[in-house]
């Protein structure tokens, strides 16, 4: 049973990349608890636009502007249910994003991050960790993305949504607590 549904959603660049958020984000994310933005929103009205659909935690990146790195911390730590799920957007030196967003959370049961615009859903160093790509600039990517992250009992799980294709990609079952 699932007790908290989380969209995911990271480097939307408004007003840069798109004027808006795409449509299919408000009907994606019409029945979620919760949205989590790992960053570089560029305009705090990001979280606005998106608080109508659920309540909006997000995170500062490396482009936004003064008025959101005055507003938003560069990391969170959230308790949801029993999982506690670490924000952050992951830029930094050198090449190794998912890596310096693993350390950031070393208590975390999953970890959340943006920055390289490449989607992603993995298990490593006993953690669920979990990329949205971008949902404005997919950069390389076929397509601009999204995800979820599904809390339940005694685990969590994620996956990835195309928003032109619908296309889902689904993450591992991740255990957590112990």
């Amino acid at each position: 049973m699932i007790l908290v549904k989380v969209g995911l959603i990271s480097d939307t660049h408004i007003p840069y990349r798109a004027r808006h958020l795409p449509k299919e984000i408000f009907t994606l994310f019409s029945q979620v608890d919760l949205i989590l933005h790992a960053g570089d929103l560029l305009e705090l009205s990001v979280i606005g636009d998106l608080s109508v659909l659920a309540p909006v935690e997000a995170v500062a990146g490396n482009v936004d502007s003064f008025e959101v790195r005055a507003k938003l911390p560069r990391r969170r730590l959230l308790q949801l249910e029993d999982a506690a799920v670490g924000l952050i957007h992951g830029d930094g030196s050198g090449y190794d994003t998912p890596g310096r967003a693993l350390r950031a959370f070393p208590d975390a049961d999953c970890v959340v991050f943006g920055h390289s615009h490449r989607p992603m859903i993995e298990i490593r160093g006993g953690k669920l960790l979990v990329n949205p790509g971008s949902a404005c600039d997919p950069r390389t990517m076929p397509e601009p993305t999204v995800g979820f992250l599904y809390i339940e009992a005694d685990g969590m799980r994620a996956e990835i949504v195309g928003l032109h294709s619908g296309q889902v990609t689904q993450g591992p079952w991740h255990k957590y607590g112990g």
